[in-house]
């Protein structure tokens, strides 16, 4: 069967076969999980922003030894070890990097001149123009049906909008809601040059998420159950909802206060971060995105109360970002079935279009 119709700009950038990224979910974007995806042709994204540096690079060679394909590493550029993470990404010549807010345009310069491709994740095409003035190569634009943060734009508006804002300049990676070919091949129609995923990757054999917790995904049959929450650092996210964020919700500002101190610490003790280079990592956040101080360390340790569901198997004493479409998945595939399926069923309507 040809797919060279699946042949995009994106798959010429990024040298995968399909034009389909598995996204860098905290805890979630292992090595396993990685290499599972680039092995079955796609390009997936190596979580960045929650391990210490000497695990960075430890997963990083992991990855080169699990698969003979391009990957990519993610992470926040206000993050302590963002410098570190950098100069791990040259070394061992990793494809691609992908970033979300606060980019740092000494950051990407640097990685540009190291012929490294940069794909942010953005939300509004104002936000695209920007990511381009500071050298994306391409960008990924996730619309409201997305899990953790996201925006309050369908990604059916949002998407053609990115196009026409910047689609002649750059690949444009359509995200939010994505499962299968027929996903695909409408991102296609739209003008996209691919389709990212996080839930569907999730929710996969190869995903290294916890049965327990994994379990509360599966169970979700409704998408309108999961819902989108300021709760956890006056930023909206989309999460599944449970009994944590319930607690949230209905906590007092000192109380989350006191959540957010204690999960920086955590952090801190975890990544070896030194409370100066989390606060900074708080301050720049609050001055980007207006937030409370509370919040703001909230945002910047979060990993630690993704950590309770995604590596403990704790699914009631963490947070379960989830984009809508996982209440429409109900089998767990290995990454090889999903990309698989997803080029048949693609192949399968565009030959139906073309009849």
């Amino acid at each position: 069967m040809s797919t060279d119709n699946l042949n995009t700009r994106l798959t010429e950038l990024l040298g995968c076969k399909y034009p389909i990224i598995q996204t860098a979910m905290g805890w979630v974007a292992d090595p396993t999980l990685v290499a599972g995806t680039c092995n079955a042709g796609g390009f997936g994204f190596l979580a960045g922003a929650t391990i210490p540096p000497e695990q960075m690079e430890a997963d990083i060679l992991k990855v080169k030894e699990l698969t003979p394909n391009n990957f990519g590493v993610n992470f926040h550029m206000y993050q302590p070890n963002a410098a570190e993470i950098v100069d791990m990404v040259i070394k061992h010549g990793v494809k691609a990097v992908s970033y979300s807010r606060s980019p740092g345009p000494d950051f990407i310069k640097k990685l540009k001149d190291a012929g490294v491709v940069c794909i942010p994740t953005i939300g509004l095409p104002k936000h695209a123009v920007k990511a381009i003035e500071l050298g994306a190569d391409a960008v990924t634009v996730q619309g409201g049906e997305g899990g953790g943060h996201t925006g309050a734009v369908p990604t059916t508006l949002l998407i053609p909008q990115v196009i026409d804002a910047v689609g002649d300049r750059v690949p444009v990676v359509a995200a939010g809601g994505f499962k299968d070919g027929r996903g695909l091949v409408a991102a296609m129609a739209w003008g996209a040059d691919g389709i990212a995923m996080g839930t569907r990757f999730l929710m996969t054999k190869n995903s290294p998420v916890p049965n327990e917790t994994l379990q509360r995904y599966i169970d979700c049959k409704n998408p309108a159950d999961i819902i989108v929450s300021k709760a956890m650092d006056g930023l909206p996210q989309r999460m599944i909802m449970n009994e944590l964020l319930a607690d949230l919700e209905k906590s007092s500002a000192l109380k989350k206060l006191i959540i957010a101190l204690k999960n920086g610490l955590a952090f801190r003790k975890f990544t070896g971060a030194s409370i100066f280079g989390l606060l900074k990592s708080a301050i720049a956040m609050q001055t980007k995105d207006g937030l409370t101080p509370a919040q703001a360390i909230m945002s910047a340790n979060a990993p630690m109360i993704i950590q309770k569901a995604m590596v403990d198997g704790k699914p009631a004493e963490g947070v379960l970002p989830s984009g809508q479409v996982a209440g429409v998945i109900d089998e767990l595939l290995t990454c090889e079935e999903l990309i698989n399926s997803i080029v048949e069923e693609a192949q399968q309507r565009l030959n139906a279009l073309g009849a």
